[in-house]
C-alpha cells in the first residue's frame, strides 16, 4: 500500500531536544532532506507554540506527540488550542470518549490514536493485569479508533500488517521505535523493525530520534533509511 506520500516526509524526525534554538539547528542540518518533525513532550515543555510555528514557517510538517490522555472535556479544549496552530497530527491516548472529543476538535488536523506504546512488551502487559497478546491489543485499539473517525493510530511496525491487512488503506499508520539493522537495542525500546520494514508491512509515516540524532552523520541516516523506504514501497 503506497500512498501519495513524498520521500522527505516518510521520516518523521524526532525533535527530542530541551529548546527551540537546538530544534531550528536541527531543521538546518537536515535541510529538505526531512520535511516532518515530531515535537514531543520535552521540546514543547521548553518551547510551547513557538516551537510549532517555526517549523510550519519553514515549509514542514509537525506531528505534535503530547499523548492526550484525560477527561473528553480536558483533551477537547487541549486540541481547540492545537488544532489552528498547524499540526498535521496530534496524538490522543484514551478511550472512546476521550477518542470522539478529540475528533469533534481536530478541523484540519489529524487525529492519531496511540494503541501501545512500542517501550512495552508482553511481560509489560501481563505486570497490567492484561492476559491478551499484544498483536490483538494494538488491532482492537486501532479498528475501534477508525470507527469512531480517528485519522490514523500509532503503532510499531511488528503490528502495522495485521492492521493494513484487516482495516484498510483509509487508516495512517505511524511507527515509532525505528532501529536500523538488526533488533538488538540497549535503550527503552522494546517492539522495534527498521524502516524498511516498518513501510513493507504497511506504515505510512516511521518515527526516528535516537539513531538519526546521535550518529555521526545524520544526513548519511536518513539518506540510508529513505533508500529503504523508497525500496519497500
Amino acid at each position: 500500500m503506497a500512498k501519495n506520500i513524498p520521500l522527505n516526509e516518510r521520516i518523521i524526525f524526532a525533535l527530542d531536544v530541551s529548546s527551540k534554538d537546538a530544534a531550528e539547528r536541527w531543521l538546518d542540518r537536515l535541510g529538505d532532506q526531512v520535511q516532518f518533525y515530531k515535537v514531543g513532550l520535552q521540546l514543547f515543555l521548553a518551547g510551547g507554540f513557538p516551537v510549532i510555528e517555526m517549523i510550519v514557517n519553514r515549509g514542514c510538517q509537525v506531528m505534535v506527540d503530547l499523548k492526550f490522555f484525560d477527561i473528553p472535556e480536558t483533551v477537547a479544549l487541549a486540541v481547540r488550542e492545537l488544532k489552528n496552530k498547524g499540526a498535521t497530527f496530534i496524538t490522543v491516548h484514551g478511550n472512546d470518549p476521550i477518542l470522539r472529543a478529540a475528533i469533534k476538535e481536530r478541523s484540519t488536523a489529524r487525529i492519531l490514536a496511540v494503541t501501545v506504546l512500542t517501550s512495552f512488551d508482553e511481560s509489560d502487559l501481563r505486570a497490567m493485569g492484561l492476559t491478551g497478546t499484544i498483536q490483538d491489543l494494538v488491532y482492537l485499539r486501532a479498528k475501534k479508533a477508525l470507527e469512531l473517525g480517528c485519522d490514523g493510530v500509532v503503532s510499531s511496525g511488528l503490528e502495522a500488517q495485521r492492521l493494513r491487512e484487516g482495516l484498510g488503506d483509509r487508516l495512517l499508520i505511524v511507527t515509532p521505535g525505528i532501529r536500523p539493522g538488526s533488533n538488538d537495542t540497549a535503550d527503552d525500546q522494546k517492539r522495534i523493525v527498521s524502516a524498511g520494514e516498518a513501510i513493507r508491512n504497511g506504515a505510512d509515516h516511521v518515527v526516528v530520534g535516537r539513531p538519526i540524532r546521535d550518529a555521526a552523520d545524520p544526513v548519511a541516516v536518513v539518506r540510508q533509511m529513505q533508500d529503504e523506504i523508497a525500496a519497500a514501497l
